[in-house]
Parts: C-alpha cells; structure tokens; sequence
C-alpha cells in the first residue's frame, strides 16, 4: 500500500505541489488573490516578481544544458 501511494498519490487525493519554477509560477499567476488580501502585495508587484523570475531564472536555465545532459552525451 505504501508503495502505490509513492507511485501515484493521486489515489488517495493527497495534494501535491508543482514540480518545477514554472509550474509554480503558473501556479501563482492564476491565483494570487490571497496575497492581495490586507494590501499585503499589489497586483502590479506580483505580476513584476513572476515576470522577473521566468525572465532570470527560468528562461535561463532552459536556454542551458542541465548538467546530467553533459554526463549522457559529452562525458564519453
């Protein structure tokens, strides 16, 4: 039982959370509204943050080979 619930937790609606920057990005960009909540951030301060974040951290990365690529394909 506990070797399927590592395999899919998906079976027993366990919440899971995003597995790369982007996707929590993405995921902040649809929902954000409870950090608006009191005048905490504003609109604009949340959208410049994930903006400043796809543009210098995850664009970067992906415009990079990751190092497992050189170990498969220049470590010969």
């Amino acid at each position: 039982l506990v070797f399927r619930q590592a395999l899919c937790p998906c079976i027993f609606n366990v919440p899971t959370m995003p597995g790369t920057l982007e996707d929590a990005l993405n995921h902040l960009e649809a929902d954000h509204e409870f950090l608006m909540k009191g005048n905490v951030f504003t609109e604009d301060a949340i959208k410049t943050w994930i903006a400043y974040k796809r543009k210098n951290e995850v664009d970067a990365l992906r415009l990079r080979p990751h190092p497992y690529e050189f170990f498969l394909y220049f470590d010969i």
